[in-house]
């Protein structure tokens, strides 16, 4: 049996988000939300989607970008999936293979790959010239069961919002989210410096759970700490980020916004929350593990020179 890879059709968006489903359970992924992302994506990106099929059944994917928000010219990322029960019949190599073409010619030198941090996985990408650079950790929380520890108190002068309160003006979220997360340990730098494009691809983003996203605000208007969640609207709540400004660090902001955040998904009929971080993110590792969050998967980053 011969397997194809193509480009991502509007008709492949159910068994898609089917196959990621099973491949990735610890994201939120729903219809809307993978055709959101095909038709937004930044020129810049050179985003494509890819899809490996066999005998007319897609078997697995690859979302394939140019990190275009990288201070750094030249980094790109691919990340192939295959389900489960179709592994070693080539899928995963030709989908690597086609992404690393494309980006090469959109002038990318080096790519970075993610693999579940187990034998198979790391022996595939270190077969292909991939070598590994980073670990992070999915982590799980039964929220349905789970008892939430008492949050710390809100200090004098900060009051809780949510991100839906910002509907008039997301702009103070925008400037907490691009300090906090160029602070983020990652192997690529981002610079979140493009407002309209962050309208564009975040707050418009139809799995932001404005609602279920919380902001800790100071007496002046800046958002000193936030958590900004994503959910399937249905039993999945992922922690999209969790970020605070620097002059208002180690004070406890980021587990108040987080206390408050799965409180009210608790409330609202959530029992399934995840988050993930880098491995190096001391500070968010701790700040998960008091609320109870346990380790489900692990992923290595891995990472080869193009060209």
């Amino acid at each position: 049996m011969t397997v194809l890879v193509r480009d991502f059709r509007t008709e492949d968006a159910e068994a898609v988000t089917a196959l990621r489903r099973v491949c990735v359970p610890y994201q939120v992924v729903t219809e809307e939300l993978l055709l959101f992302g095909v038709a937004t994506a930044n020129p810049a990106k050179k985003y494509r989607l890819l899809v490996a099929e066999e005998e007319g059944v897609i078997i697995g994917t690859a979302h394939v970008s140019v990190a275009y928000e990288s201070s750094e010219p030249g980094q790109s990322s691919v990340t192939p999936h295959v389900h489960p029960g179709r592994r070693g019949r080539g899928a995963g190599a030709l989908l690597l293979r086609t992404a690393e073409e494309h980006l090469a010619d959109e002038g990318a030198t080096s790519v970075y790959a993610w693999a579940i941090d187990e034998p198979s996985s790391r022996a595939f990408a270190e077969k292909r010239g991939y070598r590994p650079s980073r670990g992070a950790h999915f982590q799980r929380l039964d929220l349905a069961r789970a008892v939430l520890p008492e949050p710390p108190p809100l200090p004098p002068g900060f009051v809780l919002r949510t991100a839906g309160d910002f509907a008039g003006n997301p702009r103070p979220l925008f400037e907490a989210d691009a300090e906090s997360t160029s602070d983020e340990p990652s192997d690529i730098s981002t610079a979140l410096d493009d407002y309209e494009d962050w309208l564009h691809t975040t707050w418009n983003d139809p799995s932001l759970d404005r609602d279920l996203s919380t902001a800790v605000v100071a007496a002046d208007g800046r958002v000193a700490a936030f958590t900004a969640v994503v959910t399937d609207r249905a039993t999945t709540y992922v922690t999209g980020m969790t970020g605070t400004r620097r002059a208002f660090r180690n004070r406890g902001l980021a587990k108040l916004a987080k206390s408050d955040s799965l409180r009210r998904a608790r409330a609202a009929g959530y029992t399934d929350a995840f988050t993930s971080n880098d491995g190096d993110n001391g500070p968010m590792l701790a700040v998960n593990k008091w609320f109870g969050y346990e380790i489900c998967a692990s992923e290595v980053r891995y990472v080869r020179t193009l060209g």
